[in-house]
C-alpha cells in the first residue's frame, strides 16, 4: 500500500439489493436455480403424467415448506423485539463504518483509557486511536493522568492511519493549531490575553498562550524591573506586538496594554474627581517627601509628608508602608498638569478641637521628646498635640544647648504652663514639673564685734583677705538661690 493511501484509509460500505441480499449472494442464487433440473409434465391421466404430477407436487411442497421456514426464521420471537439494535444505534455504526480520517484531520475524542505511556481514545472510526506520550503536550514531570481522566472529550488531530486501521493521534498538536487560530484572531482584532508566567529568563519572561510566548524585559511592567522573578506563577493580560506562525514566534507586551488602561483611567480620574471627596488608596512608593497612592486604574496621587499626620512626621515611612491599604481626601485636581493632592490627616479628627477636654494649665502630663531646637525642645503629647518646652523652662540652672539636657526619643514630665487652641499651640515646663527641692537655710552667724587695732609691723595678711571673699560669695549665692525659688 502506498503512502497516500496508507494516509487517506477509505471503509467501503456493503451494498444490497431490494430483497436485502448482497450482490454475491444473488449470482450465487441465479446460478443454483439454473443448475436445478425441470419438471416435465406427461400426458394427463396416464401413469407417467401421474407420476410425475406427484412428482411436481412432492417437489411443490417441498418447496413451499422451505419457504414458510424461511419466513418463519425472518419473524422476531416473541418477546425478542428488545434485543433489536435501535435506530439511533444502526445510524451510528453506518456512521463509524462509512468514516473516512485523513492525515491532517482535526477530530473531537472521548477518552476511554488512560496509560502511562499512551491515552486511548474513541473517535467514531472502526478501531480507536492512540496517543502517544510525546503527542500529549507534557510539562516536565506531568504524567498523562495530570492532563486527561476518562470521559474527557478532547481535540485531537490524525497523524496517521496503519495498514491495521490503527489510529494515531496527536493532542499536542491539536493544541496548538488552535492556540495559533485563536492567536491570529486576537491579533487581529488588537484584543489582551491572559497568560501564567511559566519562567523567568535571560532578557525577559517565558508565558504560555497555548504556544511558547516571549515578554521582553523592558514590557514587563510601565517602568523597568529589576525582579523580573516574583512574576512567575502569575496569571497577567498582555498584548500581542508580534506574531509568525511560520517561525513559531509569539512576542507580548504587558507594558502597551498596562499604557492604554493607565490613559483610559486617567481620563476618568480626572473628569470624575473632585476636591473634598474621600476615596480609597493603596501606597505604592514612598519618598523623602511623602508618598504616591493608587487611587485606581494605577492614577496615582501625591500625599506629602505633611499631610500624613497632625504630628511632625520626619519619614513617610514611619507612618505608611507600600501596599498599605488607606483612605485620602482630595485636596486638589489639576488636569492641564496632570497632578493630584492627597492628604491623610484630613481624614482623621483633628486632635485640637477637643484639646480643653484633656489639657489643662497645671496640668503634670507625660510626653516623648521629638526634637531639639536653638530656643528649646517640642514635646510629643499625643498624636497631632506638641508643646514647647522653652530653653528657660528645661531645667532650673542655666542651659547652654537644649541637647545638653533632653534627647529626641526621651520620655519626660511636662507641666503645661499656657494653651491656646485657637492658635494651636501650648507651653510646657520640664522644671516646673520638677521643682527643685529647696535648700536648708544656714543658721544666722553671731555677729562679732568689730575692733581696730593697728596690724603692727607685719600688716594684713593674705589669708584674711581669702577668707572674706568665700564668705561674700556664699552671701550671693544664697540671695540667687531664694530669687529662683520665688
Amino acid at each position: 500500500m502506498t503512502d497516500s493511501k496508507r494516509d487517506e484509509h477509505t471503509v467501503d460500505t456493503a451494498v444490497t439489493t431490494d430483497n436485502g441480499a448482497t450482490p454475491a449472494e444473488a449470482a450465487a442464487d441465479e446460478s443454483a436455480a439454473a443448475d436445478t433440473p425441470a419438471v416435465v409434465a406427461g400426458p394427463a391421466g396416464t401413469a407417467e403424467g401421474q407420476a410425475a404430477e406427484d412428482a411436481g407436487r412432492n417437489d411443490g411442497d417441498t418447496a413451499a415448506a422451505g419457504t414458510a421456514s424461511a419466513g418463519d426464521a425472518e419473524k422476531p420471537a416473541a418477546g425478542g423485539e428488545d434485543d433489536l439494535p435501535s435506530m439511533d444505534a444502526m445510524v451510528e455504526q453506518y456512521d463509524v463504518a462509512a468514516r473516512t480520517l485523513h492525515r491532517g484531520q482535526i477530530i473531537e475524542g472521548r477518552v476511554v483509557e488512560v496509560r502511562d505511556d499512551e491515552v486511548i481514545v474513541y473517535v467514531g472510526y472502526k478501531s480507536e486511536g492512540r496517543i502517544p506520550r510525546e503527542e500529549l503536550g507534557l510539562a516536565e514531570g506531568q504524567s498523562p493522568s495530570d492532563v486527561v481522566k476518562v470521559d474527557d472529550k478532547i481535540m485531537v488531530q490524525v497523524l496517521r492511519v496503519d495498514d491495521e486501521d490503527t489510529v494515531i493521534l496527536s493532542k499536542r498538536r491539536a493544541d496548538e493549531r488552535t492556540a495559533w487560530e485563536r492567536l491570529t484572531a486576537k491579533f487581529d482584532a488588537k484584543e489582551p490575553v491572559e497568560a501564567p508566567v511559566t519562567a523567568r529568563v535571560k532578557g525577559g519572561l517565558l508565558v504560555d498562550v497555548g504556544v511558547r510566548g516571549f515578554v521582553p524585559a523592558s514590557h514587563v511592567d510601565l517602568n523597568f524591573v529589576d525582579d523580573l522573578e516574583q512574576y512567575v506563577g502569575q496569571t497577567l493580560r498582555f498584548r500581542i506586538i508580534e506574531l509568525d506562525r511560520q517561525r513559531r514566534n509569539v512576542v507580548l507586551s504587558r507594558k502597551e496594554l498596562l499604557e492604554e488602561e493607565l490613559r483610559a483611567a486617567k481620563e476618568r480620574a480626572f473628569s470624575e474627581l473632585q476636591a473634598g471627596q474621600i476615596i480609597p488608596g493603596v501606597v505604592r512608593r514612598l519618598t523623602d517627601f511623602g508618598a504616591f497612592v493608587d487611587i485606581g486604574g494605577g492614577v496615582e496621587g501625591l500625599l506629602h509628608v505633611s499631610e500624613m499626620a497632625y504630628s511632625r512626621v520626619d519619614h513617610p515611612r514611619d507612618v505608611l508602608s507600600e501596599g498599605q491599604e488607606i483612605k485620602v481626601k482630595v485636596l486638589g485636581v489639576d488636569r492641564g498638569r496632570e497632578r493630584i493632592s492627597l492628604s491623610l490627616k484630613e481624614t482623621l479628627p483633628d486632635p485640637w478641637t477637643t484639646i480643653e477636654e484633656r489639657y489643662g494649665e497645671g496640668q503634670i502630663v507625660e510626653g516623648e521628646v521629638t526634637r531639639t531646637v536653638d530656643f528649646g525642645a517640642f514635646v510629643k503629647l499625643e498624636d497631632g498635640v506638641e508643646g514647647l518646652v522653652h530653653i528657660s523652662q528645661l531645667a532650673d540652672h542655666r542651659v547652654e544647648n537644649a541637647s545638653d539636657v533632653v534627647q529626641p526619643g526621651q520620655h519626660v514630665k511636662v507641666k503645661v504652663i499656657n494653651l491656646d487652641p485657637q492658635a494651636r499651640r501650648i507651653g510646657l515646663s520640664i522644671k516646673a514639673a520638677n521643682p527643685k527641692p529647696p535648700k536648708p537655710k544656714r543658721e544666722p552667724r553671731a555677729e562679732e564685734p568689730m575692733t581696730y587695732s593697728d596690724p603692727g609691723p607685719e600688716g594684713v595678711t593674705i589669708g584674711d583677705v581669702v577668707d572674706g571673699l568665700s564668705q561674700l560669695g556664699e552671701m550671693l549665692e544664697e540671695a540667687r538661690s531664694e530669687r529662683e525659688d520665688q
